[in-house]
């Protein structure tokens, strides 16, 4: 028996109604939360004086997480023990600290969390947040305060450790290698400016490190350090400016190791031009050595003819200042055969020269086996300078725009260290761009003092172009490949002709770098006329 049409109608009816409040009522998960956790209490409570435990804890108004603790938390003074800092994973409504170190007396100590607690949900952090608690009767309350540039960046590195050395009856300078410092503030990772707090009145010395370790030490190798030159008394109102840079590391001499059939490779830190390297003891009849500097690392290759008949011996590295004797055992290597190759493939711009490289050293080079051709078969003049500390022969031609260039070198036109030439004809075609391909800058210098050394790097601050004027306020950058550079200003003071760097030790800060205003991209074809103020 069918239904009435009308009943059939009123049932549809309520079943959409019934499924339209379902779908008014489905949760949407409501606003994302933006706000940062709370903290409701502590135990004992901030700031409190004559502490005598060894456990903190913070509580808060929601479930928090702990996140980049050991980048961002910075306790000061250090301790020799770290304390341990829980939840290190999972969340919790609570943070506790407890101490391992022992205390020292009348000390404020300050824990400096940056933005490492967050809460558990949306990572909203708690916005530096500090602990800070006495062991004795008063909290310190001065403070010191300054900014941080690099000394050849154009912004500073992150995550810089700014540090107070009490000066004391105790105190030397070496003291940066060997002990933590009194107080102890960061950069973190947005600012360039430091505020160290809960400072006692006193002398002490400013450092600033790049602190690659994390153990608030000077390690000259890896670290960049600035200071201030005299030392600082607190309470002050005066605001510092402390210069980052990375000084020239001390020579050293590292033990050596059989790397080829006949190749010995020497490591070395610090200047490697003053080093020598001698046999101590007997060498093989009519022996000769060669060496050639790795071009990335600080590397010398020793190599040498004929080989030594005996397991080991001993050699003397020496440099201007000391003596350094290594005992060497040799060991059985396959040897290499020879293989050159060019440096540069492709296009050749009118900054660059043809370089020929090879893994062996190269002894000799028969230039009547060579010849270069343009595009239009005519040949061009062959000019050949050869550096043996990189084994490198450059061909530095008169190069015209718009032009191929082919490099025919038959066999035997290289001979290296051990007699070996190349069996092969070897052939190579670069070419060269037109002039309008590139770029043009001149750099109209105010307020000169010279001399100077002007720089266009690129955005990982590497030297692409480089002038030096010793009385021209216009320098000009021709040829310049089109991209976006930064313009920077050496200031050479003992007029050498490079940057130099400073010393913490001798006292000496790194020459004065100065950066313009950002520059035009550089294009094709256009000249571009840059005002470049240098600051007194």
């Amino acid at each position: 028996m069918r239904l009435p049409i009308m009943r059939i109608l009123i049932l549809i009816l309520i079943a959409i109604s019934i499924a339209s409040c379902a779908n008014r009522g489905t949760p949407t998960g409501g606003e994302k939360d933006i706000l940062p956790p709370e903290i409701t209490k502590s135990v004992p409570a901030n700031f409190s004086t004559n502490f005598k435990g060894d456990e903190i804890r913070i509580y808060f108004n929601e479930y928090i997480k702990i996140k980049d603790l050991r980048k961002q938390l910075i306790v000061s003074p250090p301790m020799d023990t770290e304390p341990l800092v829980t939840p290190m994973s999972g969340a919790s409504d609570y943070i506790t600290i407890k101490i391992v170190d022992t205390l020292e007396a009348n000390t404020t100590y300050a824990f400096n969390f940056g933005e490492s607690i967050v809460d558990n949900n949306e990572e909203n952090p708690y916005p530096y947040y500090r602990y800070v608690f006495s062991t004795g009767n008063i909290i310190d309350s001065l403070s010191v305060k300054g900014y941080v540039v690099d000394a050849l960046k154009e912004e500073p590195d992150t995550f810089i450790s700014v540090m107070l050395y009490e000066v004391d009856s105790t105190y030397t300078d070496s003291i940066i290698y060997k002990q933590k410092p009194r107080y102890i503030t960061n950069t973190l990772d947005s600012l360039t400016s430091f505020n160290i707090e809960n400072i006692k009145a006193g002398t002490y010395k400013l450092i600033a490190l790049k602190d690659k370790n994390s153990n608030y030490m000077f390690n000259q190798k890896n670290d960049k350090i600035g200071f201030k030159e005299d030392f600082i008394t607190v309470p002050t109102d005066d605001s510092y400016k402390l210069t980052l840079f990375n000084e020239k590391v001390n020579y050293k001499a590292v033990k050596p190791s059989q790397d080829g059939e006949t190749r010995i490779i020497f490591p070395y830190e610090g200047d490697y031009e003053s080093m020598r390297i001698e046999v101590l003891g007997d060498t093989p009849e009519a022996y000769k050595t060669r060496i050639v500097k790795d071009p990335k690392t600080d590397t010398l290759y020793y190599w040498y003819k004929p080989k030594f008949e005996i397991d080991t011996t001993f050699f003397l590295v020496k440099n201007d200042k000391q003596i350094d004797t290594f005992k060497h055992r040799f060991r059985t290597i396959k040897g290499d055969s020879l293989s050159i190759k060019p440096s540069i493939q492709g296009t050749l711009h009118f900054n660059e020269d043809f370089t020929i490289e090879a893994n062996i050293p190269l002894a000799k080079i028969d230039t009547t086996k060579i010849k270069i051709i343009d595009k239009d078969s005519l040949a061009v003049p062959l000019k050949v300078e050869y550096d043996s500390i990189f084994n490198r022969y450059k061909f530095p031609i008169d190069k015209q725009e718009g032009q191929k260039y082919n490099f025919t070198m038959l066999p035997g036109t290289f001979t290296d260290f051990y007699d070996n030439i190349n069996k092969d004809t070897l052939t190579y075609s670069i070419r060269t761009k037109m002039k309008s391909e590139y770029g043009k800058i001149r750099v109209n210098i105010r307020n000169a003092k010279f001399p100077l050394i002007l720089q266009l790097v690129n955005e990982k601050d590497e030297v692409m172009y480089e002038r030096y004027t010793t009385d021209s306020p216009v320098v000009d950058f021709t040829d310049l490949v089109p991209r976006k550079y930064k313009l920077r200003a050496i200031f050479d003071t003992n007029e050498n002709g490079k940057y130099d760097t400073g010393n913490f030790l001798l006292g000496i800060q790194p020459e004065r770098v100065s950066y313009s205003e950002p520059i035009e991209e550089v294009r094709s074809n256009f000249d571009f006329i840059e005002e470049f103020t240098l600051l007194d």
